[in-house]
């Protein structure tokens, strides 16, 4: 069965693949899953890809182990088995695996490195999160630590661990300490992108293979023509 290219991962996008997982480098537009707006999720691209690729005529096991915001970048696991989702699904639950995001602010952060703890509030209506510095009623309490990595003239790039997995957790809390996203209008930033992106990227994520039981380390930069990721990143 032929797909259409747009129907389909693209080869590059892939950083890592085996018999029990495959891991994307997600474009900013994509979707995990599928969505009111109707769009095809990068679930489905996954699945089309592998049965295109490996000529397979039954149905392709894609598993959704976590998801990314539409307008955010870079890595994303699939399992490729129900042994293995089952198992990464155990990782995500017992925050065993360590995430870590590089973002792009115009505000510098007010140190050089520092352990963010908010309590945040998800209005579902407007699916935004708002963070605040004390405890709230039906709040969720929000860990992240930001690095400062570098600056251009009036962009900085934060690679930032988390400790906690909220909703939006990252554009909240920045925003909350004066630092919102360039391109996150829902968080504060004064205009969009053009590509409807925000510029936040999951840049590595590390975890034990659910099978294999190693070690896996996987890091990826993002893969775009802008000007100040670029030109942040050959700062680094």
């Amino acid at each position: 069965m032929m797909f259409k290219p747009e129907e389909l991962i693209e080869a590059t996008q892939i950083l890592y693949e085996d018999n029990h997982l495959i891991i994307i480098n997600k474009k900013s537009s994509e979707i995990v899953q599928g969505d009111k707006t109707g769009d095809m999720p990068l679930s489905e691209k996954v699945k089309n890809f592998i049965k295109q690729r490996d000529n397979k005529p039954g149905n392709v096991f894609c598993g959704v182990c976590h998801r990314l915001d539409r307008p955010v970048s870079g890595i994303v696991i699939f399992a490729k088995t129900s042994k293995a989702l089952s198992r990464m699904n155990e990782i995500f639950r017992d925050k065993t695996i360590q995430k870590t995001y590089w973002a792009v602010v115009k505000n510098k952060p007010p140190h050089v490195k520092q352990r963010l703890t908010h309590y945040l509030i998800k209005n579902e209506q407007a699916n935004k999160s708002k963070a605040f510095d004390t405890e709230k009623p039906g709040a969720l309490k929000a860990e992240l630590e930001y690095t400062l990595l570098a600056s251009i003239a009036n962009y900085h790039l934060l690679e930032i661990n988390l400790f906690t997995g909220r909703h939006h957790q990252i554009r909240a809390q920045l925003s909350a300490v004066g630092c919102p996203v360039k391109g996150d209008l829902k968080y504060g930033f004064d205009r969009s992108n053009p590509d409807a992106s925000i510029h936040l990227h999951s840049y590595k994520a590390e975890f034990i293979h659910p099978i294999k039981l190693e070690n896996l380390i996987v890091i990826c930069k993002p893969h775009t023509k802008d000007t100040v990721w670029n030109e942040l990143m050959k700062a680094v």
